[in-house]
């Protein structure tokens, strides 16, 4: 009973996680890196000199270093854990259980690995489209390709780093299912406070201490913040 109850609360999380990043991304992590990311390309796009192509190759250049160095260590352990499945496997009979708790981990390193390749993919894409000038296209029509090109290799990054958390509940399955129900219910709250984050859409405007002079800020359809004024502006 306690591995499926660790697996429905990694589960439970994440669908609570993605119904709130959808209704509510300015309170997530992820959806705040989403709106910085658009202001960000719209920022480097529309630069007439280009001065700021050296920055948006430099930062693509480095998301690209993290996902190659997450995919290859994925590919080493998976390597690893192969390994020591078939030595498991070779050792006699009454190690089924064993040889399906190393396919688990084995799979979660092979589909860390993947998801960071793909990251790789579209961070290059990323990379020629932010240095096109949007004189050659149409602006809005360009920056929201652009931005959803990186949004998708920060998406597959984010699941390559989601498919390492889950692979230490999974190893630590192999010491029993206590060590993996405790580690999901554990890794759940601390993902909770690396993944919400509520000052962003808080009034940071400054007031004079009677609401006077003061803006709060909501998230329009393009995933961009608009001040809206309240009450005793």
């Amino acid at each position: 009973m306690l591995v499926p109850l660790g697996l429905a609360v990694m589960l439970g999380y994440h669908l609570w996680l993605l119904l709130r990043i959808r209704r509510r991304p300015e309170t997530t992590v992820i959806g705040i890196n989403a709106i910085n990311r658009r202001i960000w390309v719209r920022h480097i796009m529309e630069e007439p000199s280009g001065k700021h192509a050296v920055l948006a190759v430099q930062t693509m250049r480095n998301s690209i270093m993290a996902s190659t160095v997450l995919a290859s260590v994925a590919i080493t352990l998976s390597s690893l854990a192969a390994a020591l499945m078939a030595s498991v496997a070779g050792a006699g009979d009454g190690e089924a259980a064993l040889t399906a708790k190393f396919l688990a981990v084995l799979v979660c390193f092979l589909a860390a690995f993947l998801l960071n390749v793909q990251s790789i993919r579209y961070y290059t894409h990323a990379g020629l489209l932010v240095n096109v000038p949007l004189a050659a296209r149409r602006p809005a029509t360009a920056v929201g390709y652009v931005t959803g090109t990186l949004d998708r290799g920060f998406c597959f990054w984010s699941l390559g780093v989601r498919a390492y958390y889950f692979s230490c509940p999974v190893f630590l399955w192999l010491f029993g299912p206590i060590p993996m129900c405790a580690s999901c219910v554990t890794m759940v709250a601390s993902l909770y406070f690396l993944d919400v984050y509520r000052e962003w859409d808080k009034d940071d405007g400054a007031g004079d201490g009677h609401g006077h002079g003061r803006e709060e800020r909501k998230t329009g359809a393009s995933g961009r913040l608009m001040p809206v004024a309240v009450e005793g502006v």
